[in-house]
């Protein structure tokens, strides 16, 4: 994402990716800008900590990566990961009551797929930033 410059045609920030300045962290030198983060709400937080819950089991990581790809079937997805049907099965339960990923019946199978690719770039950066050595 951008950093915003400028204001729009009603002075306030010019928004760039669907955001404004005010949504965007600026950072100087790898350092963030000193003016405070937003105080989010309790129901925020509380609804951001379950989300990631639902990211933080290996095997769910393995999936949405998988997903990232290309859609998939559950066979598909054991193969690819060599983890148990039953145990497939079970994450993307996890996953689809999330809302990361959702199911799409095509004939005798159902094919998943991630809800959009913004949550797989957590789990695409928490990934580099292990590979990184950090």
């Amino acid at each position: 994402m951008s950093i915003v410059a400028g204001a729009g045609p009603t002075g306030r920030a010019a928004a760039v990716d669907g955001l404004t300045a005010d949504d965007h962290v600026e950072h100087v030198a790898g350092h963030p800008a000193s003016r405070p983060a937003p105080v989010r709400t309790p129901r925020t937080l509380a609804a951001a900590g379950d989300l990631l819950r639902a990211l933080a089991a290996p095997v769910r990581i393995a999936i949405v990566l998988q997903l990232l790809e290309s859609d998939r079937c559950v066979h598909d997805l054991v193969d690819a990961l060599g983890v148990a049907q039953p145990l497939i099965s079970q994450h993307l339960r996890v996953l689809k009551s999330a809302g990361v990923v959702h199911g799409e019946r095509r004939g005798r199978e159902v094919v998943y797929s991630l809800v959009d690719d913004h949550l797989a770039h957590i789990v695409v950066d928490a990934v580099a930033h292990v590979e990184e050595g950090r």
